[in-house]
């Protein structure tokens, strides 16, 4: 159903497509239309970089974002991480939590990280509310961080604990099994029609 790829070079137009949506862009630090060069540029700069990991989105076999970390800190056992789904069905029927589910269990097990954090710019109450169902913490608030369409916004920090998270996760893990119930006789009844 869900899964995560790691990206390979056949993506970067489709990322660069992806990224340049205003839909996506508007929940970016920055606005502007993205290049080319300037996506040929990170598109290398990432295949280099220890300290970023990306990840293509599947559901259903079909591409439908990016998730990645950044700023991987081995010596203190923490990383950031964002991700963006450009199918809006997917979307709404609660994708990104399963995609969260995976980050934290790679972080915190596979990684054996100590700490996630992660940045959200302050409008986008959704993806908050999403956090702080996954047990992030709300831990400062960037003021006037970022500059969209002119006007200085708010970024809201998060970050999750990996004792944090194993108090957690069993709920969340009961919840997301309650969607992915939903989700496969949601799609048995379309395939029946």
């Amino acid at each position: 159903m869900v899964g995560l790829r790691e990206i390979n070079a056949g993506d970067k137009e489709k990322i660069r497509d992806w990224r340049n949506l205003p839909d996506i862009a508007k929940y970016m630090y920055t606005d502007h239309q993205i290049t080319e060069e300037e996506h040929e540029k990170w598109f290398n700069a990432i295949a280099e970089d220890p300290k970023r990991k990306y990840w293509v989105i599947t559901y259903n076999n079909e591409d439908i974002g990016l998730v990645n970390l950044y700023d991987i800190d081995k010596s203190n056992q923490r990383c950031y991480w964002a991700l963006y789904i450009v199918d809006t069905n997917a979307q709404r029927k609660g994708i990104g939590g399963f995609v969260e589910l995976a980050i934290i269990n790679h972080v915190f097990g596979e990684m054996g990280f100590n700490r996630l954090c992660c940045e959200v710019l302050d409008f986008n109450q959704s993806v908050i509310k999403a956090h702080k169902g996954f047990g992030f913490v709300e831990e400062g608030c960037l003021r006037q961080h970022v500059i969209k369409n002119g006007q200085p916004v708010d970024v809201i920090s998060f970050g999750l604990l990996k004792e944090e998270w194993e108090q957690k996760k069993p709920d969340v893990e009961k919840r997301l099994s309650r969607i992915e119930k939903w989700l496969k006789e949601k799609e048995e009844t379309s395939r029946e029609e």
